[in-house]
């Protein structure tokens, strides 16, 4: 079977704080490292009350320190956000700080609205046009050059590499990974209808690099796995009122299961929030196998990232142990 890897949005859910949230993700990625899955990253979002880990960099560290051999990394950092110079000295640094085990995911969205995606540039100019030049120009300060001295700006200097991949929802970011040879990661738990498209664009223009020798494809999924399907999909409430809620602008923290049963969806909201959770993967762990392995079937994907988001803390991990032992990560407890 293939790795499984895990994406933490630190889920602020109703009654909870950022501060609470930031504790729960830890927890996360100690109980993910004891279950065998083989990476957790952190995606960088702004100006979201119920996501915490605007700052990824921060982030990385403390979970680095607080595991041992599980990859921690950036699902991702928003490149048009940052100098690239900036970047590479974060992530060079989490390197030399823990060697082989830090990813740098990149993404060209930026993560927010346009108002503060402005505060975060500090320029009218919103575009990722120069995305692709920005890549290069970081994996350049990463690299030793042969015959050349470390860049005396990378701190702590060029050559300490953390597995770079490119994050997409497009084919776009998928023909890019393709040119510049790195690994490719597809969002599929929030823009599925590109999957197949990019993954063939991906695959058909790849060409090796000194960072990678052929394709490699990570799929991410919104998983969410409970002892009986119809658990599951009653805890999958507070994702559907979620969905429902950023539709019509009212942007808040996750609510309960409770708030969603109580919620009347009409007709027409309903069906906005069944076509959204379409290809989301919910039920029993044998469904949730059956649904994961049906993905890999269809991508050929190398590895699957699980997004899992759950009001209550306990149920997320309940949810990675239960696909570990599905999926047989570990074994499966009398």
């Amino acid at each position: 079977m293939i790795p499984l890897s895990v994406l933490d949005l630190a889920t602020v859910a109703t009654g909870s704080t950022p501060a609470r949230a930031l504790q729960e993700t830890t927890e996360t990625s100690r109980i993910a490292e004891k279950l065998g899955y083989h990476r957790l990253w952190v995606a960088e979002h702004h100006g979201m009350s119920a996501i915490a880990s605007s700052a990824p960099a921060v982030l990385i560290a403390h979970l680095a320190n607080a595991t041992s051999t599980l990859r921690i990394g950036s699902g991702g950092v928003m490149l048009p956000n940052h100098s690239p110079l900036v970047v590479a000295e974060q992530f060079a640094t989490l390197e030399a700080l823990h060697p082989g085990r830090i990813d740098l995911g990149l993404g060209r969205a930026p993560g927010t609205d346009h108002r503060t995606a402005r505060a975060l540039r500090r320029a009218s100019d919103l575009r990722a046009d120069s995305f692709p030049d920005d890549v290069v120009e970081l994996i350049s300060y990463l690299l030793p050059r042969e015959g050349q001295p470390t860049h005396p700006f990378a701190t702590p200097g060029s050559g300490y590499l953390p597995e770079v991949w490119l994050l997409g929802s497009s084919t776009f970011s998928a023909q890019l990974a393709g040119m510049l040879g790195l690994p490719f990661s597809f969002a599929y738990h929030f823009a599925p209808a590109l999957l197949d498209p990019a993954l063939e664009i991906y695959r058909s223009t790849f060409q090796p690099s000194l960072l990678l020798d052929s394709p490699r494809v990570m799929v991410a999924v919104s998983v969410l796995c409970a002892p009986t399907s119809e658990e599951a999909h009653w805890l999958a409430g507070s994702t559907a009122l979620s969905i429902l809620q950023r539709r019509t602008g009212q942007v808040g923290l996750l609510p309960s299961p409770e708030d969603a049963e109580a919620h009347l969806f009409t007709l027409e909201e309903r069906a906005i929030v069944d076509e959204a959770m379409a290809t989301h993967v919910i039920g029993d762990p044998t469904v949730v196998r059956e649904g994961l392995e049906a993905l890999r079937q269809r991508t050929a994907a190398d590895e699957l990232m699980l997004s899992t988001r759950t009001h209550a803390h306990e149920a997320r991990l309940r949810s990675l142990t239960l696909i570990a032992e599905s999926w047989g990560l570990i074994p499966i407890k009398e």
